[in-house]
């Protein structure tokens, strides 16, 4: 069973996503209460997915790594986002919650063979253009550390040169970074995240991130071509809307036969749940309707037949201003927190903990675990070919002696 330390854990998104993948955590690390409180009730609850976790309910910074004391084969999490965010006011290395130097820590401590960081897109906005350069040398050379009340300019200088240098040993790791669309892997939101992946340079893996499987093409074809989206839902044809002018522009554009499925929407996300304002939660854990929704600039809700906009944490403006559902006629509510968690793909069965605008802000900083699963999937399948062909090498040895 390969192994793996879970930081910045939250309510679990990439987690759960990363033991789906194959992987048993031997640590999985969260400061914030009510997160942990989720995952706690969802072990009294005896979820097989997070059941077993050793939960360490702390700051990062206060973590002894020399105490795991076994080899680790991968270590995941997700840095606070708000550094970076527009909505966390984006003010990178001078923001005390920038985790990044703890996450470079992990990795120089436990020398995993792997490892999978995630953050917002807004890290890669030119604003930041080097402090993202100093976090990806970090990545590849967690072992040269900043120096004593050294600039993280002069550090950045040093790390350059090192790499230039082309000085690269079994402390180091081989990188790749990559902004990517849930909605391009089946999740039913618009979410862009960024993805740093890397291996362990001693290892010598080659790996790239996995193709994507849904696209908006193929969801256009269905809902506008065939009709086939229509039919599977059971609307009639004139209760179907016209497509706007940009989605028949781009039909029309359209050459080529999707292989890709479908961008899933809200609609299908939500296929088969009661509506919360006409009925009780009617055995749907967290599916009560919260009132107030309304439409604000820039907070306008997402259409039933696209995938979700990106759920927000309620951070900034109104609570969960965006995290709304356009309804055919227009109107718009709240998504209810187990429909915002089938946004981000948790089971129906995995519980949160805490108020409606708690829950949310949970919900709005996760992980899709639909998302984590496949990128963790993916690594996990490279790490297992190569103890496969360690191990085919080692009895080829052995059979020649």
């Amino acid at each position: 069973m390969m192994k793996a330390v879970e930081l910045f854990t939250g309510a679990g998104g990439l987690g759960m996503g990363v033991s789906l993948a194959g992987f048993k955590p031997v640590a999985v690390v969260e400061r914030d209460r009510w997160a942990c409180d989720t995952i706690r009730q969802n072990q009294n609850r005896g979820n097989p997915i997070v059941g077993n976790w050793p939960l360490h309910e702390t700051d990062v910074r206060n973590i002894d790594y020399s105490l795991i004391g076994s080899e680790v084969d991968l270590v995941a999490g997700g840095p606070p986002c708000q550094p970076f965010s527009l909505g966390g006011r984006g003010k990178a290395f001078l923001d005390k919650r920038d985790m990044f130097p703890e996450t470079v820590r992990a990795i120089r401590e436990l020398k995993p063979k792997a490892f999978i960081i995630e953050n917002v897109k807004g890290l890669t906005r030119k604003t930041f253009a080097e402090y993202f350069q100093y976090i990806l040398l970090q990545l590849e050379f967690p072992e040269i550390t900043a120096k004593p009340d050294e600039a993280w300019l002069d550090h950045l200088s040093r790390l350059e040169k090192h790499k230039t240098a082309g000085r690269r040993d079994a402390s180091s790791y081989e990188v790749v970074f990559r902004v990517l669309n849930a909605a391009n892997y089946g999740v039913p939101q618009r979410r862009e995240r960024i993805f740093f992946v890397g291996f362990r340079h001693d290892l010598h893996l080659e790996w790239s991130f996995p193709a994507e499987t849904h696209s908006l093409d193929a969801l256009l074809l269905s809902q506008w071509v065939s009709g086939e989206y229509w039919d599977f839902h059971k609307v009639a044809k004139r209760d179907r809307p016209e497509p706007t002018t940009q989605q028949k522009s781009r039909v029309k554009k359209i050459s080529h036969i999707a292989t890709e499925a479908p961008w899933r929407t809200v609609r299908d996300a939500l296929r088969g749940m009661p509506d919360p304002e006409l009925e009780a939660e009617n055995g749907f854990l967290n599916h009560k309707f919260q009132p107030g929704a309304r439409v604000y600039p820039g907070h306008t809700g997402s259409p039933i037949d696209l995938p979700a906009k990106t759920l927000k944490a309620g951070v900034h403006g109104v609570p969960g201003g965006e995290n709304m559902l356009v309804k055919t006629n227009g109107d718009v509510r709240y998504f209810t927190v187990r429909e915002s968690a089938r946004l981000q793909t948790f089971p129906d069965t995995y519980i949160f903990h805490g108020s409606w605008t708690e829950t949310m802000r949970q919900l709005g900083n996760a992980v899709p675990l639909a998302l984590g699963q496949r990128v963790a999937s993916s690594v996990a399948s490279t790490l297992l070919e190569h103890e496969e062909n360690q191990l085919k090498n080692s009895l080829t040895k052995l059979r020649a002696c």
